[in-house]
């Protein structure tokens, strides 16, 4: 499989990320394990995961069960050299970990030792932050987001700690590099001035939404991810699965996640369905498979990206890992364009 350069690390990572939310809840832990098993063989070496995994939906007795399964597979099998492992601390929350508590330097050397000791591992290759306290404008809060509350000096002191804790878990070996998520260019922008300016550990990554519905990355952060080799983690490549063409306005197969988060986080709206109607008719006309049309053109965009790829089944996998072996034509890539002119923003 193709490689690429995790930010500035030096890693070379493989071209699509494991992704692994659904371990635990719609996946066991023998499913887990298989995906694990399927996408190693087909060269895959880059795996993401989360404390408060798995999802659809969080629950607080479920927290930590996902990096636990992942963690049974290393010691099962012996090998954990042979992957480039991430996993994140969540932000505030709802009380699902930590009773709401956020980032902070002592929760985030507490959050650390908890991934390491459910892993099995004694070092994080990439330790993310899930997203910032100070809030975002993702998760379909773009729709009312509003900054004007924030306080720059705190926010500034608060990257500033975080980043002095981060740096004392490197120089320990505990993690090896940091990344973000759910990040705005400003606070991404702010991370790396940071970092430099007092030699701190520097964000390498941004774990993000990006997809043929949900293309806010494609402005001011994909500028800052080429200048800066900020390497894109795009989450739901697939639009948790409305690319795939599986569902329809009133059809929801059974086990799915849309069984379970009925509007798929905000996704299914009354514009969402001529947008996926146009991107299979793409599909099809071009004789692709919807699913590898869609993460190969995440993957040929021009920043620095890396698709993070999901299933429920081994089968499932299977296509989806085809899609590292697909590269789209211009004609391809023009009807991509005109479909997203005339719907931009979906969702």
């Amino acid at each position: 499989m193709r490689k690429v350069t995790l930010g500035r690390t030096g890693l070379e990572v493989s071209a699509l990320c494991l992704g692994t939310m659904t371990w635990g809840s719609q996946n066991t832990m023998e499913e887990g394990h298989a995906q694990i098993d399927m996408a190693r063989d087909r060269g895959v070496d880059f795996m993401d995961t989360a404390e408060m995994y798995p999802v659809a939906p969080v629950r607080a007795e479920t927290v930590g069960r996902t990096e636990e399964i992942i963690g049974e597979w290393f010691a099962k099998t012996g090998r954990r050299d042979e992957w480039i492992l991430a996993t994140k601390i969540s932000g505030e929350n709802g009380g699902f970990v930590r009773e709401g508590r956020g980032i902070h330097p002592d929760t985030i050397r507490d959050a650390v030792e908890g991934s390491l000791r459910r892993l099995k591992t004694d070092y994080i290759d990439l330790y993310q932050f899930h997203w910032p306290n100070r809030g975002s404008y993702h998760f379909r809060q773009n729709w009312n987001y509003d900054a004007s509350a924030q306080n720059r000096d705190e926010t500034l002191a608060h990257m500033a700690e975080c980043l002095e804790t981060l740096d004392a878990l490197v120089k320990e070996g505990k993690i090896r590099h940091f990344g973000l998520s759910n990040e705005t260019a400003w606070g991404t922008a702010q991370w790396l001035r940071l970092a430099e300016e007092r030699n701190l550990p520097r964000a390498q990554s941004i774990q993000n939404e990006y997809s043929l519905l949900c293309r806010l990355y494609d402005t001011d952060l994909a500028e800052l991810g080429v200048n800066e080799d900020v390497t894109l983690l795009a989450y739901t490549p697939l639009a948790a699965g409305l690319l795939s063409g599986k569902y329809a306005g009133d059809v929801t197969p059974e086990g799915t996640r849309r069984s379970r988060v009925a509007d798929l986080g905000g996704r299914i709206t009354p514009r969402v369905w001529e947008a996926i109607s146009g991107y299979l008719g793409v599909a099809n006309e071009h004789g692709l498979d919807p699913v590898q049309m869609a993460i190969a053109f995440v993957a040929q965009r021009p920043f620095p990206v890396v698709p993070i790829i999901g299933a429920t089944s081994t089968a499932q996998l299977d296509t989806v890992l085809g899609a590292a072996d697909l590269t789209l034509s211009d004609a391809v890539l023009a009807d991509i364009a005109a479909l997203h002119k005339a719907h931009p923003m979906p969702f």
